[in-house]
């Protein structure tokens, strides 16, 4: 889904959003693996917790369905009541390193300063999850 996003920004001659758009997705996922293989609990279960997590998974997947049934009608709605008879035409500076960091420190300053707060919070709490169980 992000790399056929990324294609559209090639596509609209936007090359460096493109390039960001695919490396935050590859270190998302990245990510995405390191958490997965830290907090995956390699011991063995017996058979009641197997048949419990079993349960409890029936649950989430119902769930699960029910919310993306959800955001698909909601999906369909935004596009029916859509009017794409007109092309949109990108301005001439878009997609450029200029004009992306124009906007991310003008416009965008306080949700650009919010973020980096927050990944730098989550660092150092990785940091400290980590170090506490070492020690």
């Amino acid at each position: 889904m992000m790399l056929g996003l990324a294609g559209i920004f090639v596509l609209l001659q936007a090359h460096f959003i493109a390039v960001l758009q695919i490396i935050i997705y590859a270190g998302a996922i990245m990510v995405l693996f390191m958490f997965v293989i830290m907090l995956l609990n390699l011991k063995g279960k017996g058979e009641d917790e197997k048949w419990q997590s079993r349960d409890k998974n029936v649950l989430l997947n119902v769930l699960g369905g029910l919310l993306a049934t959800g955001v698909l009608y909601k999906i369909i709605d935004i596009i029916n009541a859509g009017d794409f008879n007109s092309p949109a035409m990108p301005p001439e500076s878009f997609g450029t390193v200029r004009e992306v960091g124009t906007i991310l420190f003008t416009e965008f300053v306080l949700p650009f300063e919010v973020a980096s707060i927050l990944l730098l919070v989550a660092m150092i709490g990785a940091v400290v999850l980590a170090k506490s169980k070492v020690d």
